[in-house]
């Protein structure tokens, strides 16, 4: 059954680096981190700031972004001036419309197109218009290399490139059979964000999402240019991504360390930083890619770190959500317990991919088949997977 469309009644109010949230351990900051690219002098300014400014650690949250938690009062201020020093906030009007996620390892290992150059240039066109800074913050473009990692993750614009050539323009998560060429992607890809604010200004209303607007990938297709083609399947999202030491496909060595639950400390975001050569990738596993090794000497390092480099490992297939003491709707600390869970070998569901939620709203849940596991007043309920 299809999942009701929400009707929404007030402008989408998602935190930024400078609009943040209110939570019960303080302010709460989201930066945007397109395609999750970041260089090293960029990670050693988030890991400074997470450990003068907020509670010593960064989220990274499930399309590639950061987050910075229990931000003193005041701290937004030197935030913002830290961010935009370091060139993460290069539109303060437009930094929560930079929601982008991009292929793992695009232009290293595998894939059809390297899709980095995309994403910069999106970036730029996107800040560059000052309509565009209309985007709700949970709008979100995917850029796929061909391999079909986040194509299915149900962005509201998308591309894929195919083996056949051309590049695939996807509405929310559908192929609409509209084709472009590698060159004109991030062209097209502009004209469907800037036909989606069109629709929305038409139906009058405040859509988070181009799947809540009534026929909105129709509508917004039908405003584009370009003959039409039968549409393919859209891949689905793998459960995982990559862990462990890749070879890249110039013979160097990317490491690819999953951070347990998405809470990276300032001391091993550091380290990864110490341990990278040139730019880093974050993930929408909650992963950091540490390209352009020469081996993958520095496993043993990371892992006594406390970040995950075995592809099998339980870390991989479980999630939560801040729950208790950031949430005050939580009902427990649920990111301790299922730590405790999975270093205890005592996970539910056999060890299932499974999320855990401090209540029933279950905020973080990924997409696909998940075991649920929800805090109640007496202890948490183990729902099958939906």
């Amino acid at each position: 059954m299809t999942a009701p469309v929400p009707t929404r009644v007030r402008a989408d109010a998602c935190p930024g680096a400078l609009q943040t949230h209110a939570a019960a351990d303080g302010a709460l900051a989201r930066v945007r981190v397109p395609g999750g690219a970041l260089t090293l002098p960029q990670l050693q300014v988030l890991a400074g700031a997470a450990r003068d400014l907020g509670d010593g650690a960064l989220e990274l949250t499930s399309r590639g972004n950061v987050q910075l938690r229990g931000l003193r009062p005041g701290a937004a201020a030197e935030l913002g001036e830290r961010l935009a020093a370091a060139g993460l906030l290069p539109s303060a009007t437009h930094e929560r419309a930079r929601n982008v996620v991009a292929s793992v390892l695009s232009g290293r290992a595998g894939g059809l197109v390297d899709v980095r150059p995309w994403v910069a240039a999106f970036d730029t066109g996107l800040c560059a218009e000052p309509a565009l800074a209309a985007l709700p913050g949970r709008f979100l473009a995917a850029f796929d290399d061909g391999r079909g990692d986040v194509a299915g993750l149900g962005a509201d614009v998308g591309l894929l490139a195919l083996d056949t050539g051309p590049v695939a323009l996807l509405l929310a998560g559908t192929d609409t059979g509209l084709r472009t060429t590698p060159e004109g992607a991030v062209g097209l890809a502009l004209a469907a964000i800037r036909a989606f604010l069109d629709v929305r200004a038409e139906d009058g209303r405040t859509a988070w999402r181009l799947a809540e607007i009534p026929d909105g990938p129709a509508r917004v297709a039908s405003a584009l240019p370009g003959a039409l083609v039968e549409p393919v399947d859209v891949p689905p999202a793998p459960v995982a991504g990559p862990a462990g030491a890749v070879v890249q496909d110039d013979g160097r060595t990317a490491l690819v360390a999953v951070v347990p639950l998405g809470r990276l400390s300032a001391d091993q975001a550091e380290l990864l930083a110490g341990t990278a050569v040139t730019d880093l990738q974050l993930t929408p596993w909650r992963s950091v890619v540490v390209p352009d090794l020469a081996d993958a000497g520095a496993v043993d390092v990371l892992s006594a770190a406390g970040l995950e480099l075995d592809p099998g490992s339980p870390w991989l297939r479980v999630t939560a959500c801040a729950g208790r003491p950031g949430c005050v709707k939580s009902l427990a600390d649920v990111r301790a317990d299922a730590s405790a869970a999975v270093v205890s070998g005592t996970l539910p569901a056999g060890g299932a991919r499974q999320h855990w939620a401090g209540c029933e709203r279950r905020c973080g849940r990924p997409r696909g088949d998940v075991v649920d596991v929800v805090a109640t007043a007496t202890g948490y309920r183990v729902d099958p997977t939906r």
